[in-house]
């Protein structure tokens, strides 16, 4: 009998791989050029169009919280905040399907700093849409779509989009150790 930890791990497992397959059908074989996505590689309905933002338009919050692969930071939800290796300093190159499986961390306003956040290391910058992303250390930062949960890591150190993703740590580096969470998303291959 399957007990209700292995049950949710076999189910967080298929929808990585699931999402697996969208996020190789964006990357096609244009080594990680920007393009509009086709029909096929469109979100379901039930995806967002827009990236997500916070409550009510307040100021995102970047706070500290202990998962698996240690202290890394996380939104004011507990979703794990992720840098893209392709970004170049400040400046996001992830744009249309990859902002659609990466959501960048947006902000109406000045972000704050939540526990165990550096308040001096948070700042913003413009993205093409004119909307201000979230940076931490100087990197812009995302979620997963994979992530549902507060505390979930699943994107970590996935290559998609031309590089590979890290969750942050409180300093502001990549968490590139591994991780013991099944569900990471580490070690797929893709």
């Amino acid at each position: 009998m399957m007990s209700f930890r292995s049950a949710r791990t076999f189910l967080a497992g298929g929808a990585v791989v699931a999402l697996a397959g969208l996020v190789l059908a964006a990357c096609g074989s244009s080594g990680g050029t920007s393009s509009a996505p086709s029909a096929s590689t469109q979100p379901p309905a039930s995806t967002p169009a827009q990236p997500p933002t916070t409550g009510a338009g307040t100021p995102a919050t970047v706070s500290v919280t202990s998962t698996t692969l240690g202290n890394i930071l996380v939104d004011s939800q507990g979703r794990t905040l992720y840098l893209f290796q392709k970004d170049s300093g400040t400046t996001s190159t992830c744009t249309g399907a990859c902002a659609t499986a990466w959501p960048p961390l947006i902000s109406p306003g000045a972000p704050t700093s939540g526990s165990g956040a550096n308040a001096s290391l948070i700042g913003t910058t413009k993205r093409p849409d004119g909307t201000s992303q979230v940076t931490y250390n100087g990197h812009p930062v995302y979620h997963f779509q994979g992530d549902h949960n507060p505390g979930e890591t699943n994107g970590e150190g996935i290559t998609a989009f031309g590089a590979s993703w890290f969750a942050l740590s409180p300093s502001g580096s990549a968490v590139t150790s591994p991780s013991s969470n099944t569900g990471s998303g580490s070690g797929l291959g893709y």
